[in-house]
């Protein structure tokens, strides 16, 4: 069965380069979320086998959204993104149960070797 993954980023374009690498390496089935709160929302009706999910966005930030989804789903695979510098905020967010990171800018290699490596 193909998996689903569902990108959390309030930047369009971040979520369409990701999209678009995931595309490519054979992951078509893709949810969106332009912020933390419509990524809770929409993680309890989408059950994405895969979160990738941005750190900083308005209305709900990626670690709050990651502390509410844990709560839904204890077994969510979560991929926190992290601008350079932020690498407390991953801490805290590894610590509360996401699975790994990816830091911006994005290497295409780099997303699918994170990707894979929980997926598969």
């Amino acid at each position: 069965m193909e998996k689903k993954i569902m990108l959390v980023d309030d930047a369009a374009f971040m979520r369409m380069m990701i999209k678009d690498t995931l595309s490519k390496n054979g992951y078509t089935n893709i949810v969106e979320a332009n912020n933390g709160q419509v990524a809770v929302t929409n993680y309890a009706t989408e059950k994405p086998d895969l979160v990738i999910m941005d750190i900083t966005m308005p209305v709900m930030d990626g670690l709050q959204a990651l502390k509410e989804i844990k709560a839904q789903d204890p077994n969510a695979n979560i991929i926190m993104c992290s601008a350079m510098g932020q690498e407390g905020m991953v801490v805290d967010a590894l610590k509360q149960g996401a699975k790994d990171f990816i830091v911006k800018p994005f290497k295409a290699d780099r997303i699918m070797k994170t990707v894979k490596g929980i997926l598969e």
